[in-house]
């Protein structure tokens, strides 16, 4: 089976790198004319780990292609993923234009047996829109099946993530499909879940707002622990052995950003409310997220008294590790904040960029390295854990800045080393 993956950006990508590392045919399609060129040369237009190497690994092998030409890939291809983006709507709810537009760009253009598989992170309900998206632009009644198959992967981890999956998930009512699936992921050894289109659906936003929630719940009780001077690290270390809660996701911090986690919780709670039914729980999750950044803020502002004419030092602006992923990171809420109050922002991140094209952030100076950001700093504040930031000789570094006053928003230093050098440290819940 060739394989045609419609969207090339995060999942898209990873998605045609797996099946071409599993020795299918792949081509990857895209409107986007500059994409198409970078990754055809097998370079990548975002930052994940390992994820380039393989991309060119493929395409110079040739079992990699990428093209803009949508008739002629729609045509050639018996095997269809979904891949474009769900961005939210200003409600947060999903807007579907651009999975209605591929859906109906292949009824149109099909000219055979076509199985379709959505790959992006859509509603429960949207296989019946898509399977009737299809129908309504078929010029000639070609057979074709849909089914869901959700991407469970994470930012920085996508390769890990991809080639060793927990579990692959395919909802499909068709056994056509089900065994064409089955076939195209037999290489992977890992628990496969056949059911429904809407189960399926379900069950990729049920995973992303269950992890938000433990993130939110743990941020909540960070603060409890810095009123009774507690170690939040410590309480998850206790609750993390327990084999009912486990220990990931339990890191407190400023909260959780990025493209999925947001965007998922939103959308789940307005596909429940569109079903009058109230998430409350994920309602809170959200509102929890919200303010978090507001938390260490206001713990430096306390001691600062006020964040007029002060030099912050920003560190990191991804909204986690090993990405360039600015949406909806933290450090961006932290960063508009300080600059209302009159800030001089200094920010360095080794990989992220401020947004393109806006007036928001142009007073922010932008560093090239941590020493650069930190220079004559009233306080730095943590927001990305990049690796390099826990490696660096804060001792040797703290005459760069004006005050030794250092704000932890991902709880990475080691608290009672940064005192034992003369900092003012403070991070969530771990005092």
């Amino acid at each position: 089976m060739n394989i045609l993956i419609i969207g090339t950006g995060y999942v898209g990508a990873t998605t045609a790198m797996v099946f071409a590392e599993s020795g299918w045919q792949v081509t990857g399609l895209d409107v986007d004319a500059d994409k198409i060129e970078r990754l055809r040369q097998g370079r990548l237009h975002f930052h994940e780990p390992g994820l380039e190497d393989l991309i060119a690994k493929h395409v110079h092998s040739g079992r990699l292609l990428f093209t803009t030409d949508k008739e002629t890939a729609i045509a050639g291809h018996d095997v269809i993923f979904i891949c474009v983006g769900t961005p939210s709507r200003p409600d947060g709810s999903a807007d579907l234009r651009y999975i209605q537009q591929v859906a109906e760009d292949i009824g149109y253009l099909m000219n055979g047996y076509k199985l379709v598989v959505t790959k992006s992170t859509v509603p429960v309900g949207t296989q019946e829109q898509v399977k009737a998206w299809i129908e309504a632009a078929q010029r000639q009644p070609h057979p074709f099946d849909v089914a869901s198959n959700p991407e469970f992967l994470r930012e920085g981890k996508a390769v890990e993530d991809a080639l060793q999956p927990d579990r692959i998930v395919i909802g499909t009512d068709s056994a056509k499909a089900s065994e064409q699936l089955l076939t195209l992921y037999q290489s992977f050894q890992c628990p496969r879940i056949i059911t429904t289109p809407r189960t399926a659906e379900l069950i990729k936003y049920a995973s992303n707002a269950f992890l938000a929630t433990k993130i939110s719940y743990m941020n909540e009780l960070a603060k409890l622990c810095d009123e009774f001077k507690v170690n939040v690290n410590e309480v998850a270390d206790g609750m993390g052995l327990d084999p009912r809660i486990g220990p990931s996701f339990l890191q407190a911090g400023l909260g959780y950003g990025g493209s999925c986690f947001p965007k998922d919780v939103s959308e789940l709670v307005m596909t429940a409310r569109a079903q009058a039914v109230q998430l409350h729980i994920l309602e809170q999750v959200m509102e929890v997220n919200r303010i978090q950044p507001t938390y260490l803020l206001d713990k430096a502002r306390s001691r600062l008294g006020d964040f007029a004419n002060k030099n912050i030092a920003m560190l990191g602006l991804a909204f986690k590790p090993n990405t360039d992923d600015i949406r909806e990171a933290p450090a961006l809420r932290m960063i508009h904040q300080l600059l209302l109050e009159q800030a001089n922002v200094r920010l360095f991140d080794p990989v992220a960029t401020l947004p393109a094209h806006s007036s928001s952030y142009e007073a922010v100076t932008v560093c090239a390295s941590v020493e650069e950001a930190i220079q004559n700093a009233d306080a730095v504040i943590l927001c990305t854990e990049w690796a390099a930031f826990g490696q660096l000789d804060w001792e040797n570094l703290k005459g760069l800045l004006n005050q030794l006053n250092f704000f932890d928003g991902r709880n990475m230093m080691d608290a009672r080393w940064m005192r034992g050098i003369g900092f003012y440290y403070q991070g969530i819940g771990n005092d």
